[in-house]
């Protein structure tokens, strides 16, 4: 395993071990749907009831001198996710430096209730700083896999390099988790983030690749109740390219809207029918319950996923929640997108935002955020374009250019964040998004009406989807014939944007140095082949100093 942190804190380290749109479904039919499919997928030892991991381990969150370890048992054949049945059972963990256990540093045991639908979390802390370390659960005698994970760098450690993984957008209908694993087999990430979109809500063929579903959801049915939200949970953590990426290196995870439904806010959704889906309020408890019970996340705040994590004098990591707070998308009954009264952070989010960029004493300042903060206009694309490209971003077909659902329908707090970095002369601002099912690199101008004339505060990197349908799925036509023409469009009527593809599937690979934050963008084969192979697309990046992103032309 390589390591790439580099720091006099830990050169005793550097020696160690390392190897829509919705279904109408009463809560009596969705519990009862649960056990059918999944048990009779159970594997003979769990069958047995002998206690299994079968949904592999991860940690995430990174300290200093800590980690958060995560896992699921299965102690009875009955017990599986969102049954909310089976027996308390004792789960051991243990940690130590080198892959064969030779070297323990911690270890102790919790107890997995129905209560949390048998998960666990175990925050280990005592640990050193910028080190590899290697895990497993235990319980009735089984183990589970071992898996890789890793310390950040100490607060005031000189790091010369970071390097993560970064992906959003994974919809199990819509292909194979190939991006995981080639995230996983590369040896290298320090970490790995993902943006938002860890998982789909849709009920089963209703949003698939191209309308074809390659591997059905469980349950079939579109997610409503805490039973649904676990059962999905954990169809998710059964994949075995996610499973892999979770075993090599720790998550830094936010969430976006399908974790609950498509185009949330705070008090309701696109897709949610208040009543015959029952309360948006218990919609979204259930929904959130879940993704604690099944992520390995630390709230500093519960129940929502803003904090802020620091790796060293490098980096820190703003991380955003961008459904939790915001307002309802703009409308003729919501206010106009620059309604000041509407807001996508809430005021304390976008103040604790702010705070914490003006303090930061680190050479980099990266912001996880869920959706596109650069503005984007969509000029003038030809009729049979328009209307896909309205369709993928919940736009009206009439050509109306913004985006409601992204910073663009809450222009009020995107003046204010921008503003306060420059007048604060806040710079090497980074924002890593997802959502859009694209890739892009963008300035993050100012005033984009008069750009490249006024300033860029920031600069933004987008990473497209794992597998979610993206422009040329939507017109079902080969893969950059819509990208071929829309691109130049595009970035004609949004000089800003350096770059746009409108058509592949991947992930992306962030590199941080001193002197510059390089993406390196990563395309797929073919999402719906299991055994895809990944290729360098292009690559991106963002001088110090600068606030402008420029084309670099060989991967890190």
């Amino acid at each position: 395993m390589t390591s790439r942190y580099r720091s006099s804190e830990a050169s005793q380290d550097l020696n160690s071990p390392s190897p829509r749109r919705r279904t109408v479904v009463k809560a009596a039919a969705a519990t009862a749907v649960l056990a059918g499919p999944l048990a009779a997928a159970l594997p003979a030892r769990a069958a047995a009831d002998a206690p299994a991991f079968l949904h592999g381990v991860a940690s995430g969150d990174p300290l200093p001198d800590g980690i958060l370890l995560w896992t699921r048992v299965t102690p009875t054949s009955a017990a599986i996710p969102g049954s909310g049945v089976g027996p308390d059972t004792e789960v051991s963990w243990t940690v130590a430096k080198d892959k064969a256990f030779t070297t323990i540093v911690s270890k102790g045991s919790l107890t997995a209730t129905a209560a949390s639908d048998h998960t666990v979390k175990a925050d280990i802390r005592g640990l050193e700083p910028a080190t590899d370390y290697w895990f497993r659960f235990s319980a009735g005698g089984t183990d589970s896999p071992v898996a890789r994970t890793r310390t950040a760098p100490a607060a005031n450690a000189a790091v010369t390099g970071l390097r993560f993984g970064v992906v959003t957008c994974a919809n199990w209908e819509a292909g194979y988790f190939s991006s995981y694993r080639h995230l996983a087999a590369r040896g290298d990430l320090d970490a790995w983030l993902h943006l938002g979109d860890y998982i789909y809500e849709y009920k089963s063929g209703e949003y698939a690749a191209r309308g074809t579903v390659v591997r059905p959801h469980s349950p079939a049915n579109e997610i409503i109740t805490l039973a649904d939200y676990r059962t999905r949970h954990g169809k998710y953590k059964t994949d075995p390219d996610l499973q892999a990426l979770h075993h090599k290196a720790p998550v830094v995870a936010i969430w976006d809207d399908h974790e609950f439904a498509d185009n949330a806010w705070s008090g309701g959704a696109v897709n949610h029918t208040e009543g015959a889906e029952g309360t948006w309020t218990a919609r979204q408890a259930a929904a959130k319950q879940a993704y604690f019970e099944w992520m390995p996340v630390r709230p500093a705040i519960e129940g929502t996923t803003y904090r802020r994590l620091r790796f060293g004098k490098l980096v820190d990591l703003s991380l955003l929640d961008l459904r939790s707070f915001r307002s309802q998308q703009a409308s003729t009954a919501s206010g106009t997108v620059d309604d000041p009264n509407r807001t996508i952070t809430g005021r304390a989010q976008l103040d604790w935002l702010k705070a914490g960029l003006k303090a930061s004493d680190t050479t980099w300042r990266l912001v996880g955020n869920s959706v596109m903060i650069a503005p984007f206009v969509i000029g003038s694309l030809t009729a049979d374009l328009l209307k896909p490209l309205a369709k993928l971003l919940d736009l009206p077909q009439d050509g109306i250019g913004v985006n409601t659902d992204q910073w663009d329908g809450y222009t009020d707090d995107r003046r204010e964040l921008l503003a306060h970095l420059r007048s604060n002369a806040i710079g090497n601002t980074v924002f890593l998004t997802g959502d859009i099912h694209m890739s892009w690199a963008n300035d993050v101008p100012v005033d984009a009406g008069t750009y490249p004339l006024s300033a860029s505060a920031a600069t933004e990197f987008v990473i497209t989807s794992v597998t979610s349908d993206n422009l040329d799925d939507i017109v079902k036509v080969p893969e950059g014939t819509v990208s071929a023409i829309a691109a130049p469009l595009i970035q004609i009527a949004n000089r800003h944007v350096h770059w746009v593809d409108t058509d592949r599937h991947g992930y992306g690979v962030l590199d941080i140095t001193a002197d510059r934050a390089q993406m390196d963008y990563y395309v797929l084969s073919d999402r719906t082949n299991a055994n895809a192979t990944s290729s360098w697309a292009r690559s991106y990046r963002t001088r110090t100093g600068t606030q402008k992103v420029e084309r670099t032309y060989d991967p890190v």
